[in-house]
């Protein structure tokens, strides 16, 4: 195993090699050692240790795998959704098991409605029975009708099917 270069020299040229397309290694001349048994040594507290490992022990020490779990799969929410349904809708929030998605239209939102048992079954299988319960589709965002000159004070101002 090679030392660790403190320069950090070798690592840009792994970067420099990786962006022109090149193998990350340039062929070598020499034979190749034979493998030796891989020994994990002990770490102690202070040792360094892999980023991804450290994450995973932050992340779970705080709590927080099931929210990170879920926004991974959110941010795939095509695949949940379908990619039709995903241009328009968009995952909003999650609160106490319940996710909100935001759609473009009303149809949109009827149309999700309708979808929202199977994708609570397929976030419930990867994430676990319970995690989210319900999903709340809305529809856009009402345009505000209170405002201007002829505004109407104690009417319900147009009607429409606003989500």
């Amino acid at each position: 195993m090679a030392e660790h270069d403190p320069s950090g020299i070798e690592l840009a040229r792994l970067i420099a090699r990786n962006a022109q397309g090149l193998p990350a290694t340039p062929p070598s001349r020499k034979k190749p050692a034979q493998a030796k048994p891989s020994r994990q040594p002990k770490r102690n507290a202070g040792d360094p240790q892999p980023l991804g490992e450290a994450m995973d022990e932050l992340i779970a020490s705080r709590g927080w795998s099931t929210q990170v779990s879920l926004h991974h799969l959110l941010g795939r929410w095509a695949d949940l959704v379908g990619p039709v349904n995903a241009e328009h809708s968009t995952p909003e929030g999650f609160d106490n098991t319940v996710l909100t998605v935001r759609t473009d239209s009303t149809a949109w939102a009827t149309n999700l409605r309708m979808l929202a048992p199977t994708v609570v079954a397929r976030l419930n299988d990867q994430l676990g029975d319970g995690t989210v319960t319900r999903i709340v589709v809305k529809g856009p965002d009402a345009p505000s009708w209170k405002h201007g000159r002829r505004s109407v004070r104690d009417g319900r101002g147009p009607r429409d099917t606003y989500g």
